[in-house]
């Protein structure tokens, strides 16, 4: 098939990460961003070195030219344009989190399976060299028996305007960085037992502060918090029977090291960096031209919101909800 062409719905903020990977990479080529106003659509695609701009999303998904298209549009709409997209024929990179709703994730792959197309949950830190090789680890029985599970994710944001803080577009600390926690919890563990949760919810009505707990098979325990209103934090933390590997940057991977703790010392793991959101893009590109399987596709994104609506509904039930 050649190069994978990629167009881009919406010129949210979050697309500047995605986009050097786009135009670094030989498997990729950017070629159009749509938004609701052509003004914006053109100012933003000048800003940043993309062929073509399209006043509505409808009419980027109609270019015959466009291969598959990266969602980066607010929460509540992932799954219906996704849906869309695929029913127009295209290959879908779809922003995490697709949806607290797991029937709704359901409803997307069911229309790609349908439409013969590739929908991958945009996870990008699960590409990353450090993120495989932490897994390989664990796997393996590097620390032991594992037993704990720890992360964490915060920052501070308190302009209730903004997207990530309002309650109609689902924001909030869980769905928007959370949800990591959740993610690299499961990675390690599987799929959980049981979970609890307990929020504070700000003034926006969103979760400011999520912190939750969740029971996997083999009596191994996640413990996560995260934040809109708390200091810059991330980590994650695998904790065995004989020591734990620790990772400073567990998400964005800038600087990938595994700390690999034991009662005798510290032990590196180091790894050269690489471009998480590339390697997510090379990814759906290699599976459209059937060089490679997916990394992420209909089991791992209807689990993950299976999951996040456990959490939200123990927190607002105060009760442990068993999956």
């Amino acid at each position: 098939m050649g190069v994978m062409r990629l167009g881009i719905l919406s010129t949210a903020h979050i697309n500047r990460l995605v986009i050097p990977g786009a135009h670094a990479s030989e498997k990729v080529e950017l070629v159009g961003v749509a938004s609701r106003d052509l003004g914006r659509a053109e100012a933003y695609a000048q800003e940043w070195e993309i062929e073509r701009a399209y006043g509505s999303y409808e009419e980027l998904l109609a270019a015959p030219d466009i291969d598959a298209v990266y969602i980066s549009l607010p929460n509540t709409m992932h799954c219906d344009w996704s849906i869309r997209a695929v029913e127009a024929g295209k290959h879908v990179l779809c922003e995490k989190p697709m949806s607290r709703h797991p029937e709704d994730v359901q409803r997307a792959f069911d229309a790609a399976d349908r439409a013969g197309r590739h929908l991958m949950e945009a996870f990008m830190y699960r590409h990353n060299p450090q993120t495989r090789r932490a897994a390989e680890l664990v796997a393996s029985g590097f620390i032991g028996e594992l037993r704990v599970i720890r992360s964490t994710f915060s920052y501070s944001l308190y302009d209730t305007h903004n997207i990530r803080l309002r309650t109609d577009v689902e924001g909030g600390s869980l769905m928007d960085v959370g949800c990591y926690c959740v993610s690299g919890s499961r990675l390690f563990g599987g799929e959980p037992e049981s979970v609890y949760g307990e929020t504070y919810v700000g003034p926006s009505g969103t979760d400011w502060v999520f912190a939750g707990t969740m029971r996997f098979p083999g009596d191994v325990l996640a413990t996560f918090d995260c934040g809109t209103c708390l200091p810059n934090r991330d980590e994650l933390e695998a904790i065995g029977t004989e020591g734990s590997l620790f990772l400073d940057d567990p998400w964005h991977c800038r600087t990938p090291v595994i700390e690999v703790r034991r009662d005798d010392g510290v032990e590196l793991v180091e790894l050269d960096p690489q471009d998480s959101y590339q390697l997510e893009l090379e990814n759906l590109a290699d599976a459209i031209a059937g060089e490679a399987p997916l990394l992420l596709g209909r089991e791992d994104a209807v689990e993950q919101a299976r999951v996040i609506e456990a959490l939200f509904r123990s927190s607002e039930t105060r009760a442990t909800v068993d999956l």
